[in-house]
């Protein structure tokens, strides 16, 4: 698994928060209007801070596992990770379906968007987990095979859900939002897979 770029996931969870809403662009905001989306971003950002730091830390003991290690250790990281992460989202979901529609033309949908594909994000994650929890660690070499499919598995979740928040990452809803201390998360992600191949 060497080589395979993990989940960015302070970027992904960035996009995935800030998403949907980022269509405000297409509607046409006052100022009035602005400093309503100003104090909806800063109650969801508020919320999030902690969300971003469990996926964070969750990334980052990613990283952290010796893919040489010993395979129940790899495993056991890696399921503990996936499993942080997918609670993470899910509850990211509940903060932005709780933090009502933003104060902009289809605000509702737009909510519902994010809702949706934070919530799937976390559905991905849990099914990583249930991945890595039925590889076989009695045997060094199906175990790295394992993981690699793993890998891959991960590779997809992370280009889907990128794709699946592209058209959301533009306007004024996410420099709202980017604005906010909850949402200004480092922006470097980490370069280690799960483990080695």
């Amino acid at each position: 698994m060497e080589g395979t770029d993990p989940v960015k996931l302070n970027k992904k969870f960035l996009a995935a928060l800030s998403g949907a809403a980022l269509l405000l662009t297409l509607a046409g905001c006052s100022d009035d209007s602005n400093k309503k989306l100003d104090n909806w971003a800063q109650g969801v950002c508020d919320q999030a801070a902690a969300q971003t730091k469990k996926i964070n830390d969750a990334n980052t003991a990613i990283t952290q596992v010796n893919g040489n290690g010993k395979p129940q250790d790899v495993k056991s990281a890696d399921s503990a990770a996936f499993q942080s992460i997918s609670e993470a989202y899910k509850s990211l979901a509940d903060i932005v379906s709780k933090a009502g529609a933003p104060p902009v033309d289809d605000g509702a949908k737009i909510q519902q968007d994010a809702v949706s594909d934070l919530n799937g994000l976390s559905t991905e994650y849990a099914t990583l987990k249930k991945q890595v929890d039925g590889l076989d660690t009695s045997d060094q070499g199906k175990f790295a095979d394992g993981l690699k499919g793993v890998s891959d598995s991960l590779a997809k979740v992370s280009k889907n859900g990128e794709q699946a928040l592209d058209t959301l990452r533009q306007g004024d809803v996410g420099k709202a939002m980017a604005k906010q201390p909850g949402c200004k998360q480092a922006s470097s992600s980490p370069s280690a897979s799960p483990a080695a191949s």
